[in-house]
């Protein structure tokens, strides 16, 4: 039997990729390892979505490709974004690669490996407005208690500064009823979690039904015995509806966490990245997620430095952060991509400024952050057991308010033995700028 290395870069969309093809391979009689010096198949999925991902991509592939000629490697395997976008120059440039698969034909893994074997080559990225819908059991590698739900594929934004659309295609949803098996599969896993991603998660629905049905998918979901949390996650701020606020209102399952993307808040800025919202906008629809769902945890993301943004873009930027007090915040520091509007605009920020601006709007924010974990002290509230830390009677765990990987942490301490994946009532009783500390409350858990 040989043995496969899964090496997958980039979002969470593109972890749920690599958990299908593992899925596709497993059935197939397939092993796997997570030692690059003994594997004998080696699987790279891409990301190429900002500079730093794509280098990070590239330099992976060359590292894998010294096993292919040194090692015991027999064949390597290149999919996903940067695969999509640059298929004939890795094919070109990287001889050691014997397959590149891209981000609709992921599921030829078994075929692209045993052509590979085989001594033959595979190159297949043709139609990305396909629905890949594979019956392949997931092999989740998130630890077992959470996992993503991807809802859709594609986007049609076309936002400036982005390169998805052409790598990705058109905006298709997933048939509900495929999601609904596909999530009670996982509670009979054992995940207790559920966190939807896409592209854009809000316009769920709209190509199959009609109209947005984001709203319907969440009460099938947490009618599935066993799901005890469900997290959404890339909801475009101008899409959010009454409907949906209702049911993350009603429905106890549905966390009260909500991630925006929301890039800038300059109306010029915002006109110029082709984003479909004005400054009066995003404040009127944080205003009335946080009147509806008095505690709700919102999380956005920013772009600093992008082409045109002048010193009075920045500060304006600065005030609105201020003023809205996100919950959760990342910048990232604008990453010109080729073939996208915005990277052949005139007036590109130098490189030392977009990252100054970006450093300024965090520092904000850590103030920000501080003070909203200060305000949790003395809150008793229910978290997910993420793992034990070691040596120390103290467990790492996650609030409603914490995505895992990209937020913060509640560590608890306990003299009691505790399962990953257990929740945990806990009384918060310490905090420091991201991540809170806390007692389990009178030891109740469930």
């Amino acid at each position: 039997m040989m043995n496969i290395l899964f090496v997958s870069l980039g979002c969470d969309k593109n972890l749920v990729d690599s958990e299908v093809m593992l899925g596709l391979l497993g059935d197939k009689g397939y092993g796997f390892t997570d030692d690059e010096e003994t594997a004998d198949i080696i699987v790279v999925n891409t990301c190429c979505f900002i500079l730093d991902a794509k280098e990070e991509s590239v330099n992976t592939i060359l590292q894998m490709a010294e096993h292919k000629k040194e090692g015991t490697c027999k064949a390597l395997i290149v999919t996903g974004c940067l695969a999509q976008r640059y298929q004939q120059e890795i094919i070109d440039e990287i001889p050691e690669v014997d397959a590149v698969l891209g981000t609709t034909t992921y599921d030829s893994i078994a075929e692209a490996i045993e052509q590979a074997v085989g001594g033959g080559h595979l190159l297949k990225c043709e139609d990305i407005d396909r629905l890949v819908l594979s019956d392949a059991k997931r092999i989740l590698t998130t630890g077992g208690h959470y996992a993503h739900l991807k809802i859709a594929e594609g986007c049609d934004k076309h936002c400036t500064y982005c390169i998805i659309p052409k790598l990705r295609g058109s905006y298709r949803s997933v048939p509900m009823e495929r999601l609904v098996a596909e999530a009670q599969e996982l509670a009979e896993q054992g995940v207790k979690e559920l966190i939807m991603v896409a592209q854009e998660t809000t316009l769920y629905g709209v190509d199959l039904y009609g109209e947005k049905s984001l709203h319907r998918l969440l009460e099938e979901l947490c009618k599935i015995k066993g799901i005890r949390w469900i997290r959404i996650q890339y909801c475009y701020p101008e899409e959010i509806y009454d409907g949906l606020i209702e049911t993350i209102r009603r429905e106890p399952k549905v966390c009260h966490y909500l991630d925006l993307p929301i890039q800038h808040a300059s109306d010029r800025i915002l006109k110029r990245m082709g984003r479909r919202t004005t400054k009066e906008d995003l404040k009127r629809i944080v205003g009335t997620l946080r009147r509806e769902i008095p505690d709700i945890c919102l999380r956005t993301t920013l772009i600093s430095g992008f082409p045109g943004e002048t010193q009075e873009d920045h500060e304006e930027l600065l005030e609105f952060v201020d003023e809205m007090e996100f919950d959760r915040l990342g910048v990232f520091a604008y990453s010109a991509e080729e073939d996208t509007p915005a990277a052949a605009m005139p007036e590109q920020v130098p490189d030392e400024v977009k990252e100054e601006r970006r450093d300024e709007i965090m520092e904000l924010q850590q103030e920000i952050s501080f003070e909203k974990t200060e305000e949790m002290i003395g809150r008793t509230l229910w978290c997910m057991v993420e793992g034990k830390i070691a040596d120390e009677y103290a467990y790492v765990a996650r609030t409603y308010k914490d995505a895992p990987g990209v937020d913060g942490y509640l560590f608890v301490q306990t003299t009691e033995e505790l399962m990953s994946g257990a929740f945990v009532k806990v009384r918060v009783t310490g905090a420091d700028d991201y991540d809170l500390i806390g007692e389990i409350e009178d030891e109740f858990t469930e």
